[in-house]
């Protein structure tokens, strides 16, 4: 069962540059499973790392942008229908392990970054929306 208060985001003002590398600040509520790494409960910043060649390098940052959490090298990945809001696909886990965060689509994209090392377990989807469990602001 996909938690209900598992990720709230804060919205940040728009600029032309989070367009760019996708800026987003999400605030998790409870331990989150991203490519094998545990975000414990916080505020984070996602966004993509300044490359001409890769768009798909996601990093991780803390709120404040002072400590780099991790950087992934995602998958790219297709939705046939963007949404105006940020998309978070979860997957469920066991009870003992925390929710799996697989992807993250920027608000108008087709486009998203997929997590890898994740494992097949039921998937769930949680839009950003104001009574989304997951929500994201550019």
């Amino acid at each position: 069962m996909v938690c209900a208060a598992l990720l709230y985001g804060v919205c940040s003002p728009t600029a032309r540059a989070d367009e760019w590398n996708q800026k987003t600040i999400v605030k998790v509520n409870a331990p989150v499973d991203i490519a094998g790494r545990v975000l414990e409960p916080g505020t984070y910043v996602f966004k993509l790392m300044d490359s001409q060649s890769d768009r798909n390098i996601v990093q991780i940052w803390t709120a404040h942008e002072r400590h780099l959490v991790d950087t992934i090298l995602a998958i790219p990945t297709y939705r046939d229908e963007p949404t105006g809001k940020t998309v978070f696909r979860l997957e469920e886990r066991p009870s003992e392990s925390p929710e799996a965060l697989t992807a993250w689509f920027y608000p108008g994209e087709n486009y998203g970054h997929e997590f890898p090392g994740q494992t097949n377990w039921a998937e769930g989807k949680i839009h950003g929306s104001e009574a989304g469990a997951m929500k994201g602001g550019k």
